[in-house]
Parts: structure tokens; sequence; C-alpha cells
């Protein structure tokens, strides 16, 4: 399979879920090839730094304090170095280290470990990745649905894949109608006239048809929403109300984490079992699966053959073409 020349998008990538990181907290990450430590600090806040200490390199994200009786894994807002116990802050600052009577000069006023963005919203943990470091350069988006206490939706039912795939296979595939006639089946090859607009760092998309009910024609819609490359949501509403959460993020330069969390409407303060909108998730996850074998053995043409019925796969890759930094 021929990689990209640049493998990783910037932008915000979702890394966990928000009830899987307890206070006090900490998980070793590994996303972008780099080893990586996610903690949740006592005041309640995530936090992500390189993993290896800068004192004699040990892996932030394994300790064995429980066994010890020593503080750890975090104390305050720091997390605890289980070699030596020096602790650092969520901006890679060294804070405390308990035998010296003085810390290094280099580990005084200075973050010694590189820290990175982190942003708690929608129920999700989401990182800002850029491969020069730069500042977040746009915001993690609100899904009111993903809302922290929305009693009108479900929890997530959440499904997830590694896959070896490059993130912008995935994401044309939202661009390309033509598959889902030969790759999922369906029963007519799709329009290829879907609404499509690109407007600075995001994308949407709109489906609009009339479906047939036992209670009649019901106006139908999917509407798809991508912030960056590794953020987007899905809305289906008509026939049912269902909500696809996404993300997307590298683990290396050949492997992918794909994350489905979906939400369904209450109905009369209940969440549907069944019907409409289950079906609607076991088809998702069904065509992804599908989509998967073509992925993991696929090359990546930059300038592919394309025809008229293809959809915006070329405005697709000038959109997605922005989140590369070019040396």
């Amino acid at each position: 399979m021929k990689k990209h020349a640049n493998p990783y998008p910037f932008g915000w990538f979702k890394i966990a879920y928000s009830k899987d990181l307890e206070v006090g907290q900490v998980k070793p990450i590994h996303y972008f090839g780099r080893e990586l430590v996610l903690f949740r600090t006592e005041s309640g806040s995530p936090r992500v730094l390189d993993a290896y200490c800068p004192h004699l390199g040990a892996h932030l994200g394994y300790s064995n304090h429980e066994h010890t009786g020593r503080p750890g894994p975090v104390v305050g807002d720091s997390i605890v170095c289980p070699f030596h116990g020096w602790q650092f802050n969520g901006a890679g600052e060294c804070t405390h280290i308990p035998y010296a009577k003085r810390k290094p000069p280099r580990a005084c006023d200075q973050a010694v470990i590189n820290a990175w963005s982190v942003e708690e919203k929608n129920q999700c943990i989401w990182l800002w990745f850029h491969p020069e470091n730069e500042k977040p350069m746009f915001e993690v988006v609100d899904i009111p649905e993903a809302a922290p206490g929305n009693e009108e939706w479900s929890d997530f039912e959440i499904h997830e894949w590694e896959l070896k795939a490059n993130i912008q296979d995935v994401a044309e595939n939202g661009a390309d109608p033509a598959h889902f006639y030969y790759v999922h089946g369906t029963a007519e090859m799709p329009s290829s006239d879907t609404e499509v607009e690109f407007n600075g760092h995001q994308r949407r998309s709109v489906i609009r048809s009339r479906m047939k009910t036992p209670k009649g024609v019901i106006d139908g819609q999917i509407e798809a929403v991508g912030n960056g490359p590794g953020q987007s949501y899905t809305r289906f509403s008509g026939i049912c109300e269902t909500v696809l959460v996404g993300g997307l993020v590298p683990i290396d330069e050949e492997r992918l984490k794909i994350s489905f969390s979906f939400l369904k409407k209450r109905v009369n303060g209940e969440v549907p079992e069944g019907g409409v909108s289950q079906a609607i998730i076991r088809d998702i996850c069904k065509q992804l699966e599908e989509d998967s074998v073509i992925w993991e053995h696929k090359t990546y043409h930059e300038r592919p053959l394309l025809c008229d019925g293809d959809g915006p796969i070329a405005k697709l890759r000038k959109w997605f073409g922005q989140f590369y930094q070019v040396a």
C-alpha cells in the first residue's frame, strides 16, 4: 500500500471517552506513532503528556504504586513518575522532586515534557495534533445531543475498530457514491448529486429522501458534518432520530482507530429497542467492515483517474489537503 506523503493531518482527534477516565487515573496511549500518557487531575481535568520522564526515561503510564504505598499515580494536578516520584503537571513542568533540595536548572520555570492540548466535550476527550506542535487553529464542535446529562437522548452505544487504513481513504468514502453499489450491494447506483459544502475547516453534506412507511410518506434526511479530519457527526432524522458521533485517529503510519458512538432519541422517556434506529446502527457497522477489506489492501494515487459520476472526491481531497503540513 502506498502511503500518503504526509501521514498525519492536523486537527482534533478523539482519544478516549470521559466515562473511561476517572479522577486520578492514568492511561498509556499510543497515537501518531508516539508513546503518550493520559491522566485526569484531582481537580478533574484530563491532560496528555509525552510518555517518558526526562529524568531517567521511565514511562509515566505504567505504575506499581498500589504495591508500594508510595504516592501516585496522580497527586493534585501532577502525574507521578513511578521510577523516582518526580511530579509533572499538565503543562509538562516539574512540580516536585521528593528527595531533592533544589530542582535542576533546566527544570525550573519551563516545561521539560511536551504537553498536548486537550478538550473534553461531547462526553469525549479530544487531543489536538499538529506535526510542528502549532497551537489549535479551530475548536472542537459542540454536539448538543451528546452533551453530558442530556436526558432526551440515550447513552452512547460504542463500536470501535483498529484497521490497516489511511485516515484520508476513510474520509473519501462519504464523497464516493458509486462504491455503495459495488461494495455494499445497494439495489441501485446512488445519485452523485448529494448536497456538499466545504467551508474552511468544516465540511457538510445533506442527503434528503422521501421514505414510505406504514404511516405514510415521511421526509427523511441524513446530515453529515466533518470538523477537520478527526471529528465528525451524522444526524439521521425523519423516520427515526439517531446521531452518530464519529472519531478517526491514526495509531501510526499504517494503522487507524475508528470510533463510532451512537445516540438514540428517547421516546416517552425510554430508549427505543430494535426498530429502524437499531437497523441503521447495524447497517453502518456492517458497511464499515465491508469497506475495511478495500482500505486494508488499496494503494493511494496522487492523481486518480476520475469520471463524471464519481461525486465530489476531488473537492474532498482539496479540502482535506489543508490539514497536511507541507515542508
